[in-house]
């Protein structure tokens, strides 16, 4: 990891694009926060257990005007079997470069065998306020460590009905 994010900084100008042919731009101003979580990649198992978590809870997400993109360095033929094999009706981004994970301040991993033959992004969840800074940022450098979602969910909440303010900016 060669560049670390700052809470309260602008999220990078970064262009994801998603498997139903769209694309999102990270930095972009909206009317929605964004919950960004950055995946593995297909073959991390833990990885499609915690975006099915996200998945159920997609509704509650929605009435607290957040929108939700998983993003991985996968190829879109690898996301969209991510997606179809879980079912997930999220935003599905895909094709991180090594620059943007660099971007995004990621952990990068070479692969083992039987896994990828790419390196890929560690684990990162970002909470992205409609003004594109960044509320919330949780780097990982391993698959084990991941944030608990109830807790985020609460946590989106709470900033946004008592106007809380970014943390952690000295």
């Amino acid at each position: 990891m060669e560049n670390k994010l700052s809470a309260g900084s602008q999220i990078p100008d970064i262009d994801i694009s998603l498997i139903n042919g769209d694309s999102a731009r990270l930095s972009k101003e909206t009317s929605n926060w964004t919950l960004l979580i950055v995946y593995r990649g297909l073959h991390c198992p833990i990885c499609k257990d915690y975006a099915t978590k996200f998945e159920n809870k997609l509704s509650k997400l929605q009435d607290i005007n957040t929108q939700l993109i998983l993003i991985s360095a996968d190829p879109k033929e690898k996301a969209k079997i991510f997606a179809e094999e879980l079912n997930l009706k999220s935003k599905i981004g895909y094709g991180l470069t090594i620059d943007q994970m660099r971007k995004l301040g990621l952990y990068l991993s070479e692969p083992r065998p039987n896994e990828v033959d790419y390196i890929f992004p560690e684990p990162g969840l970002f909470l992205i306020n409609p003004k594109g800074k960044i509320h919330i940022i949780e780097i990982s450098n391993a698959p084990f460590v991941r944030p608990d979602i109830d807790l985020i969910l609460r946590g989106i909440n709470h900033i946004q009905k008592n106007n809380y303010p970014i943390r952690g900016t000295h």
